[in-house]
């Protein structure tokens, strides 16, 4: 009797000692799972980081027109004024003219157009 007693006063002590390591046993069986989960959100992470979406490919390109549009306008507003000065007689603003439309020229091909 005094064995069975004894017997179950140490499992029930082996018990609560190795309860800490069984709850650590378990988080280091559990550790690679947890590991391996958070490695994939940062390679997921870095995968959406080094591509782009089809919604931030457009809008780059529409940025990009936008900036050649405002570009070309300030050229045409310009060449308009030089052009005019070039009527009235002045002959370095025949030059200018002439060099603002062959950068229109230039830049025509890139600039899409819009009928009106």
């Amino acid at each position: 009797m005094i064995r069975s007693t004894v017997l179950a006063v140490a499992s029930g002590a082996a018990a609560l000692l190795l309860s800490g390591c069984v709850s650590s046993a378990v988080s280091l069986v559990t550790l690679p799972v947890h590991a391996a989960s958070k490695t994939v959100g940062v390679v997921g992470g870095t995968y959406d980081h080094l591509t782009t979406s089809q919604a931030e490919s457009d809008q780059k390109r529409g940025r990009e027109v936008r900036r050649r549009e405002e570009r070309y306008g300030a050229l045409d507003r310009q060449y308009r004024k030089a052009s005019n000065k070039c009527r009235d007689g002045n002959r370095s603003a025949c030059a200018e003219s002439e060099e603002l439309r062959d950068q229109m020229a230039q830049m025509s091909p890139s600039v899409p157009y819009e009928p009106r």
